[in-house]
């Protein structure tokens, strides 16, 4: 994220070259369209200062002048805070309650499970594949009726769930006929300005027919 001769970067974020989380908070950053300063890190040659910073040495990690947050359900949710233009979060507080739930169920029903697909036992990978194709699937139906998971609004639940649409190939997760109506949000999602921008070298190359 380029920044003018005049402006200095406000925040910076420690973020992974190809890592669905730190992938997350990129989309998040780029709606909000922030001077934010990006390290990208590779997971073989961590940066010394990221262990300093964040205790347990992972990504994505943002350092805000005196305030350092990991996890990006935290940094995610603080940045729509910290610049609430555009807001991705719903005003009220039961939409904000169903949509934190959702952010959660998605972070444990399927991000917890990217790991055993690149790195797992075989059969291990088989079901955690099967579990996020059947996921996928099930939720595919709301987009019959709205362009975005909570409705007509563009939202931290989309910026969780497009990292894992775009990686579909990548872990081997292929979508019945049945999803067809997610394949059509998910290029919704990828032709909106702050994905294209959110995108590492590595990710793009994930999808480089995209």
């Amino acid at each position: 994220m380029a920044s003018p001769v005049n402006r200095k970067p406000i925040m910076t974020l420690y973020s992974g070259i190809n890592d669905p989380y730190s992938h997350c908070t990129r989309i998040v950053l780029f709606e909000k369209d922030v001077e934010c300063r990006i390290v990208e890190v590779d997971p073989n040659k961590k940066p010394r200062e990221l262990a300093d910073l964040n205790p347990y040495n992972q990504v994505p990690t943002i350092v805000d002048r005196d305030l350092v947050l990991y996890d990006s359900l935290i940094i995610n949710e603080y940045l729509d805070e910290r610049l609430p233009h555009p807001p991705l979060m719903p005003v009220d507080p039961v939409s904000r309650g169903r949509a934190r739930l959702m952010l959660m169920r998605f972070n444990q029903d399927w991000y917890t499970l990217l790991p055993t697909l690149t790195g797992g036992e075989r059969r291990a990978a088989t079901r955690a594949r099967n579990t996020i194709r059947d996921g996928l699937t099930v939720i595919s139906q709301i987009f019959k009726e709205q362009p975005f998971v909570l409705g007509e609004e563009f939202s931290l639940v989309d910026c969780s769930l497009a990292p894992i649409l775009w990686r579909l190939d990548f872990y081997g997760i292929n979508l019945p006929r049945q999803a067809k109506a997610i394949l059509d949000y998910a290029e919704r999602v990828f032709a909106r300005k702050s994905f294209q921008q959110s995108l590492t070298e590595t990710e793009t190359e994930l999808n480089a027919k995209k």
